[in-house]
């Protein structure tokens, strides 16, 4: 398992080493997952704030769902996070139980969010490639069906079986 503390914002060095993991493409989606949680007042980036910034960055991860009238419905539910369902989550932490919670944990990720970004690497590493994509991050994230992605991703009747069988098929570069 990775070192969870590269996810910290609160360390330039650490920061850095999580950037030379990451394909620019994915580290401008983290990047901007911590601007919009810092926006939206959340304590934690969360999934689903990665789902945000993949779909609005990557066209290989929109790409990757049934067209774009799904796009557009993901986008439209996660736009209304900070007036509309997202007010359920706000102010609490995401443990989507993908991995034990951890006392000390990652400043400013939740659980569910470092393990996300390990999957990724992971899965980046199954191919022997040193750096995860933003397809990487996708798969990763449908992976945990108890995170809050997902849980859009069911909210925009996504079919994430047939999604996460479609992000395994095809293991495109990731740039």
């Amino acid at each position: 398992m990775q070192n969870r503390t590269a996810y910290s914002s609160g360390d330039g060095s650490a920061h850095e080493g999580l950037d030379a993991q990451l394909t620019v493409g994915l580290a401008s989606v983290v990047s901007a997952a911590r601007r919009r949680a810092t926006r939206d007042g959340d304590h934690q980036v969360d999934t689903a704030h990665l789902l945000h910034g993949l779909l609005e960055s990557d066209p290989a991860v929109r790409a990757a769902f049934d067209g774009s009238p799904q796009v557009a419905r993901l986008l439209g539910y996660l736009v209304q996070r900070s007036i509309g369902y997202g007010l359920q989550w706000h102010g609490t932490v995401e443990d989507s139980g993908a991995v034990p919670v951890v006392t000390d944990g990652v400043p400013g990720w939740s659980p569910a969010a470092a393990a996300a970004l390990d999957g990724a690497l992971d899965r980046a590493h199954a191919r022997y490639d040193t750096r995860a994509g933003c397809l990487d991050l996708l798969a990763a994230l449908v992976d945990d069906a108890e995170c809050r992605a997902v849980e859009v991703l069911q909210w925009a009747a996504v079919d994430t079986a047939r999604l996460a069988a479609r992000l395994d098929e095809e293991r495109p570069d990731q740039d």
